[in-house]
């Protein structure tokens, strides 16, 4: 199980439509998205034009892609209202900064325009090794090799310890996919925005089960009574 086959299978068997993306890079995700509404996301595409038509040739639902190449803050600040109006958003991939501020901002600005039965989905919330979910700084300086995911799992904790209008959970697999609907919390942790902030890997890797309320695969066809 990936986000891929997460979202496709969302999309067929729920009939979500409108789909936004934030933090594209190379669109592999994106250009295999069968959409007539699709919002991409990203500070610098690593893709070109010749890409594009590429892949608009393979599916031809990338000819409605809407691109934007600035960051998300800069997006939701002076696009969203206008592209997404009164459409809203019924499904979105969140992958961009892997940053506990970055993708609590992503996921929150992303839930005003959600629909009352969409779905967020973020990647990179269930990190393996502490060098893996420190911040992009200390990532750099350490000159750590293989697979960053960042402390985007402090996201998710705080969203599970201030917000009692959505249920939040994280499937493992993928390197953690967060799921977020709006619907009643299955429970709410106790934790502030200080705490969180605070937060040292060790203290998550010891409790990540509850904190970040982690699930099995299969979890996800149960949830979402779908095959």
């Amino acid at each position: 199980m990936n986000r891929l086959k997460v979202i496709t299978t969302l999309m067929k068997q729920k009939n979500l439509k409108n789909y936004l993306e934030i933090g594209v890079h190379n669109a592999h995700i994106l250009f295999r998205i069968k959409s007539t509404f699709k919002i991409a996301i990203d500070p610098k595409f690593a893709f070109d034009t010749a890409r594009k038509i590429g892949k608009t040739i393979l599916n031809p639902f990338n000819l409605y892609n809407q691109y934007f190449e600035k960051t998300s803050d800069d997006f939701f600040a002076d696009d969203a209202s206008k592209v997404i109006g009164n459409k809203k958003i019924e499904i979105s991939l969140i992958d961009g900064m892997h940053q506990y501020d970055y993708a609590l901002r992503d996921i929150e600005n992303t839930l005003k325009y959600l629909s009352d039965d969409g779905v967020i989905i973020i990647h990179d919330c269930n990190p393996q090794t502490k060098a893996a979910s420190g911040t992009w700084d200390e990532w750099q300086s350490r000159n750590e090799e293989g697979f960053w995911n960042g402390d985007v799992w402090k996201a998710i904790v705080h969203l599970r310890s201030t917000r009692k209008d959505i249920n939040v959970f994280v499937l493992n697999c993928d390197h953690g996919l967060g799921v977020v609907t709006k619907s009643k919390p299955e429970n709410v942790l106790n934790l502030t925005p200080d705490e969180i902030v605070k937060m040292q890997y060790e203290a998550f890797d010891a409790d990540r089960k509850d904190l970040i309320n982690l699930k099995p695969v299969d979890y996800f066809y149960e949830y979402f009574s779908v095959k």
